[in-house]
């Protein structure tokens, strides 16, 4: 049945420990000295595709032809800006996470209901599938994707 399930991508968290993602500029394992570039790409209001946890990249959106179009919206996506340096510590202290800065696409004319988060450093693997639980729209305005708090309990992605 098609549809989004609000999932973290199983293939994600087995590419962090083959460290394929990088979401840190102080990783002293990695040569390089950048994060990866992680971006949002935005699923039509209805779309065809199933999405949830099996998603493994941003190509299982644009061959099921699931990608929102309008003018604002570029095929790909934002560039998201990592708000936070991967941490943990807070309750509860077992748990690491990170965020992300708010994101917009300014004079937008789309709707939309769901995102995926990918890796477009590396093959867009994807990091996570997310649910706005209706279509969201804007007409010749912001459409902005307001991430959670950067908390233990809160954040976009968490690992506990």
């Amino acid at each position: 049945m098609a549809g989004i399930t609000q999932a973290m991508s199983t293939s994600f968290k087995v590419e962090l420990l083959e460290a394929y993602h990088n979401f840190s500029t102080v990783n002293p394992s990695r040569s390089a000295s950048t994060a990866d570039t992680f971006k949002i790409a935005l699923f039509k209001g209805t779309v065809t595709g199933t999405y949830d946890a099996t998603t493994t990249n941003y190509s299982n959106m644009t061959g099921n032809s699931d990608e929102t179009s309008g003018t604002g919206y570029t095929a790909g996506g934002n560039t998201l800006t990592i708000s936070n340096a991967p941490t943990s510590g807070a309750s509860p202290a077992t748990t690491a996470w990170l965020s992300f800065s708010n994101t917009t696409w300014s004079t937008a004319t789309i709707s939309s209901s769901g995102a995926m988060i990918y890796n477009s450093s590396q093959g867009n693997r994807s990091v996570c599938v997310l649910n706005f639980g209706s279509i969201i729209s804007s007409t010749a305005g912001n459409f902005t994707i307001q991430f959670p708090t950067a908390a233990a309990s809160t954040a976009i992605i968490q690992i506990q």
